[in-house]
C-alpha cells in the first residue's frame, strides 16, 4: 500500500491542537468546559469546526437535526463510513470528551484533502449534537433523533437550567420536531457501511495498563430514574423518638447499603454491572439541623453490557424499597424510567482495529466500555460500527481530563489504517 494512504501526516497534529484549543477557549466556563446540548456552547464548537473544515476545502452541510456533516468534495459513490462523536459536555467538563472523535475524522479527510487524492472509500465526519444526558435527563439526543428513535415523550424533557423542554431549544435551532416526534428515520441506514467512534477513555484502565490505544467491544446500556422522591414525616429532632420516626434520609441510606451489598454479590457471580444515586438531596427550604427530614430526593442509575442484568437489578431496587418502605413508614414515588440498551460492536471491526494496533506495535486490549457513546445508537440500529479508545489520565466528565496527542495521534492512525484495509 502507498505510504501516502498507510501513514498519516504528523503535521496535523498542530491543525488539531488549535482546533481543541479554540473550543476550550469559546466554551470555557471559569473551571471547564460547558457545552450544553442544543444550547450556545455546543453551537460554537460546531461552528469552529464548521469554519476549519471549509478553509481546507472541504464540504459543511447540517442535517436534519442540525448535526454537522463534513466531507471530501471529490467524494467517491457506494455507502458510506461515518466517523463521529458528540460536541456537547456536561457541566464543567472536560475538552476532549466528544470534541477528539470529531477531530479525529476532521484529520483523516484532511489527509486526503492535503495529498490531493480520493479517499479510497466516501467518508465523511459527523459532529452530533446532545450525546450528554446531563442537560435533559436523556442522553443520544442527536443520533437517536437522526435514527428514528427518539420521542415524543423525550422532546417534553425539561433543560436542566432554563426549564425549556427539548422540543422547544429544538425548534429554536430550525428543527422539525415533528418528524422526530413521528419516528421518521433522517438518515437511510442501508446507505452506511459503518459507524466508527474515537473517544477517550473515560476510567482508568488504559492508564494502569499502559495502552495509548485500545478498540472497543461493546457499549453498558443503563436504566435510569433522574428523580426518586423517599416521602416520611418532618419533625423536631430532640422531640420524636426512634420507633415513631419517619426518616427519609436514613430511608435512603438503608436503601444505598442494600443496593451496594446487591451489587457486590452480583458481581461476584460473574455479572456485569455498576450502579450509581449521583444526585442525593433534602429540601432546602425545609432542611435544618433541628428537623428531622420527611423527604429525600436522589437518582439512580444502573449500568451492564446485559439487559437481563439491568432488569434484575431494577427489579431488586423496586423491591428494596417497597420493604424498606414498610418498615420505616415512607414512601418511595418514581419518575419515569429511561432505558438505554446495550450495545455490542461489530466483529470485523474489532478485528480490524485490533489488527492496526499491531501493525503500530501498540500494545494493547479489545476492551468493553463501561460509559455510553452514540456508537451505541448506530449499533441497534442495524449499522456496523467500532470503537478506539485513547489513554486518559485524570477521568472524564471533569476539567482535568489530560489526553496526550501523541496518543490521540497513534489513535487516528488506527482508525484511518482500519478504514483503509480489509
Amino acid at each position: 500500500m502507498d505510504s501516502v494512504v498507510e501513514r498519516l501526516d504528523s503535521s496535523l497534529l498542530a491543525l488539531a491542537e488549535r482546533v481543541f484549543d479554540e473550543v476550550r477557549q469559546a466554551t470555557f466556563d471559569g473551571v471547564g468546559v460547558s457545552r450544553a446540548s442544543y444550547g450556545e456552547g455546543e453551537s460554537r464548537a460546531l461552528a469552529i469546526l464548521d469554519t476549519h473544515a471549509r478553509a481546507a476545502g472541504l464540504c459543511c452541510t447540517r442535517d436534519a437535526v442540525e448535526n454537522l456533516v463534513i466531507s471530501a468534495p471529490d467524494e467517491p459513490a457506494g455507502p458510506v463510513v461515518l466517523i463521529g462523536s458528540h460536541l456537547d459536555s456536561v457541566p464543567q467538563g472536560g475538552n476532549f470528551d466528544g470534541l477528539a472523535g470529531v477531530v479525529a475524522g476532521l484529520l483523516i479527510l484532511l489527509h486526503y484533502r492535503r495529498q490531493n487524492i480520493a479517499p479510497p472509500r466516501p467518508i465523511r465526519v459527523l459532529a452530533l449534537r446532545g450525546e450528554e444526558s446531563a442537560w435533559y435527563g436523556k442522553a443520544y439526543m442527536g443520533s437517536l433523533a437522526l435514527t428514528g428513535q427518539l420521542t415524543g415523550i423525550d422532546l417534553d424533557l425539561r433543560q436542566r437550567e432554563s426549564g425549556r423542554t427539548l422540543r422547544e431549544d429544538m425548534q429554536s435551532l430550525g428543527i422539525a420536531t415533528e418528524r422526530i416526534e413521528a419516528g421518521e428515520p433522517l438518515i437511510d441506514a442501508a446507505q452506511v457501511e459503518a459507524y466508527l467512534e474515537l473517544h477517550i477513555e473515560q476510567g482508568p484502565t488504559m492508564v494502569a495498563r499502559q495502552w495509548a490505544v485500545a478498540p472497543v467491544t461493546g457499549i453498558r446500556g443503563n436504566i435510569r430514574h433522574n428523580r426518586i422522591v423517599c416521602k416520611g414525616e418532618g419533625g423536631h429532632s430532640g422531640a420524636v423518638p426512634r420507633w415513631l420516626r419517619k426518616d427519609a434520609v436514613l430511608a435512603v441510606a438503608e436503601l444505598m447499603t442494600r443496593l451496594d451489598e446487591h451489587w457486590r454479590v452480583l458481581q461476584q457471580m460473574g455479572m456485569d454491572m455498576v450502579m450509581t444515586c449521583g444526585i442525593v438531596s433534602t429540601d432546602p427550604k425545609r432542611h435544618a439541623v433541628s428537623v428531622i427530614p420527611g423527604e429525600v430526593s436522589f437518582s439512580f442509575e444502573v449500568r451492564s453490557q446485559e439487559h437481563d442484568v439491568l432488569e434484575r437489578f431494577h427489579r431488586l431496587m423496586q423491591e428494596e424499597c417497597e420493604r424498606i418502605g414498610r418498615s420505616r413508614g415512607v414512601e418511595f414515588l418514581f419518575d419515569r424510567q429511561l432505558y438505554t440498551a446495550p450495545a455490542t460492536m461489530d466483529a470485523r471491526w474489532v478485528e480490524r482495529l485490533s489488527r492496526a494496533c499491531a501493525t503500530f506495535g501498540l500494545d494493547m486490549e479489545p476492551m468493553p466500555s463501561g460509559a455510553g457513546h452514540d456508537a451505541a445508537v448506530f449499533a441497534n440500529a442495524g449499522v456496523a460500527c467500532g470503537m478506539v479508545f485513547v489513554r486518559n489520565d485524570r477521568g472524564s466528565h471533569n476539567p482535568y481530563e489530560a489526553m496526550d496527542l501523541q496518543d490521540f495521534f497513534h489513535g487516528v492512525e488506527v482508525l484511518h489504517r482500519a478504514i483503509v484495509t480489509d
